[in-house]
């Protein structure tokens, strides 16, 4: 697959956010999320759902992932198989996977501002839905989706480029 001709986008810089260990944290992640979500939008059809290398990654198939990341985190979802998060049903278009993206990340900020609401502690653990199921603290919830929002999004950096030339977030 060749590049197109490069097409820069004006790069965001990292956010400033207030002054809090929660506000940095929550900051960043929004940050990523907003990064990731738009690499995958606007890509072009079949692209989107074909891998340029050779792990067989796609931009549909991490923004999916990612989805199910969040689900599982946030909301205590059970994923079964981890591996295959990262496919893309052939029906699925760029639009509702962006949009399933952008519900779980509104449904885990909900989780988090009912959390940490009023000051609320980052090591306290984070709600479940299932009262037998171990829950991480919010702060190991938010840096570890810090670290995979943050990962992937260098994926879909460089896949995305690959595609139409794409940079920039």
């Amino acid at each position: 697959m060749s590049a197109a001709p490069h097409r820069a986008r004006r790069d965001t810089p990292p956010p400033r956010t207030g002054n809090s260990e929660a506000e940095v944290l929550r900051g960043f992640l929004g940050y990523l999320r907003t990064s990731v979500a738009a690499k995958v939008e606007g890509a072009p059809e079949p692209a989107v759902r074909t891998s340029p290398v050779a792990s067989g990654t796609h931009l549909l198939g991490l923004l999916g992932h990612l989805t199910r990341v969040e689900r599982a985190t946030f909301l205590g979802e059970r994923v079964g198989d981890w591996q295959a998060t990262f496919h893309a049903a052939p029906e699925d278009s760029v639009a509702e996977v962006v949009a399933r993206y952008r519900k779980a990340v509104a449904e885990a900020d909900a989780v988090l501002d009912d959390v940490l609401d009023g000051g609320g502690d980052l090591g306290a653990p984070l709600p479940r839905p299932r009262p037998n199921s171990p829950a991480p603290s919010v702060r190991w919830a938010l840096t570890h989706l810090i670290e995979e929002t943050g990962r992937h999004a260098g994926h879909a950096d460089i896949i995305r480029e690959l595609i139409d030339g794409s940079t920039g977030r």
